[in-house]
């Protein structure tokens, strides 16, 4: 793999864990002392699972984003999807977490989830494997939605 090839893969991979750091920083306060408060639908996983589902999310992007990348005619939406996906993830943190503001957080991730199935039908026209890539991100932001919805219902 020569070297720009690997900066394709690399640098994505790396901004989504910059801004999954920058996230965990926004929220580490509320995480702490308010998010253990609300009430919380019985299929809430463990603190321990949200890191390592997001480590795993940020990879499986960054690999998708490197494999749709080469495709000339798709170059510009994937781009553009893929980081507004990576700034809509940020502010739902802020939004729910700094803000503690779960009605604000449920629009922030029902737009992520939109932008998610957008990334993942543009990046599947570019290259199959880059779509199927995001199914894991498709369910996490979906059940992440399950999530916030029944926050926002029930405190």
């Amino acid at each position: 793999m020569n070297f720009s090839r690997a900066m394709r893969f690399a640098v994505p991979i790396l901004l989504g864990f910059v801004v999954g750091f920058l996230a965990s920083q926004v929220q580490a306060e509320a995480i702490a002392t308010w998010y253990p408060t609300l009430v919380k639908p019985e299929l809430t996983p463990p603190s321990s699972v949200f890191p390592i589902a997001w480590g795993i999310i940020y990879i499986l992007s960054g690999i998708s984003l490197g494999l749709a990348w080469p495709v000339r005619e798709t170059r510009g939406a994937v781009a553009g999807l893929w980081l507004l996906q990576l700034v809509l993830n940020f502010v739902w943190c802020f939004v729910f977490f700094r803000l503690r503001h779960p009605a604000g957080g449920l629009a922030v991730i029902v737009a992520l989830l939109a932008v998610v199935l957008l990334y993942t039908w543009t990046a599947w026209k570019a290259n199959k494997a880059a779509g199927l890539l995001y199914i894991p991100y498709i369910l996490w932001v979906g059940f992440a939605t399950y999530l916030n919805a029944f926050i926002h219902s029930h405190n």
